[in-house]
């Protein structure tokens, strides 16, 4: 049986990206888009999804009280059996950790890479996996269920293999000089334009470009075309 999902979110252009990225994920199928808390409320207890995409953002609720919702008895017992995995771009310590308390198995921030969605989606697919077969479950797979099978955060400082100081570097000016004279205006970069800039692959300069935003000292933002995928755009914050 498909891995039937719900998309929450207020933007409508977001959600057709992701819904565009669940429905190229083998096994899963969009059931349905809310636009608010308590329309996700409600197409959730008339749906009945497994899994729910949950914003945290939205014009009427936070998405916390929409988690809450789901988990909460006067909804009924059913609901509180959906999956919800928090796609947001709140990432202070306090909604992450009422996210966690909630139940939400996976907790991704945006901007994210296309990639990293996939990625979870199967992450959950072989989740769900994992615990719907018969008999006891072995610690491997508890292991993952709890999350603990992840690989070791890298050290604080080091680069990820692959990348040098020296093109860091290059990059950085690149971006610094682009901040301080205004000459991408508040459009912020793009890897290509990077790239062309640096002299680097495209494929290296978004990297590089990804690495900064990592340590927080770029910020994405998304840019919206009359069709396709949105454009990353990089800001410098030093």
């Amino acid at each position: 049986m498909p891995v039937r999902t719900l998309i929450v979110d207020d933007d409508f252009m977001v959600a057709r990206v992701h819904r565009g990225l669940v429905e190229r994920v083998p096994g899963f199928t969009v059931v349905g888009e809310a636009r608010s808390g308590a329309e996700a409320l409600d197409m959730a207890g008339s749906l009945r999804p497994d899994l729910v995409l949950l914003d945290i953002y939205l014009p009427d609720m936070s998405g916390i009280d929409v988690l809450r919702g789901l988990r909460g008895a006067e909804r009924g017992e059913d609901l509180a059996d959906v999956d919800v995995l928090v796609i947001t771009a709140a990432r202070d310590s306090a909604t992450v950790r009422q996210a966690l308390r909630g139940g939400a198995v996976q907790y991704l921030i945006k901007p994210f890479e296309p990639a990293a969605l996939t990625e979870r989606l199967r992450e959950y697919a072989r989740l769900r996996q994992d615990l719907d077969r018969e008999g006891a479950a072995d610690q491997a797979a508890i292991d993952r269920a709890f999350g603990a099978a992840r690989p070791a955060a890298r050290p604080a400082g080091t680069m990820p293999k692959g990348l040098t100081r020296q093109t860091a570097e290059l990059v950085e000016r690149t971006l610094s000089d682009l901040a301080v004279t205004g000459a991408g205006g508040d459009s912020g970069i793009s890897a290509t334009e990077c790239a062309a800039a640096t002299g680097v692959s495209r494929v290296s300069a978004r990297r590089y470009l990804e690495y900064f935003v990592e340590t927080g000292r770029v910020e994405v933002r998304l840019r919206y075309g009359t069709a396709g995928r949105p454009e990353r755009r990089y800001h410098w914050s030093g």
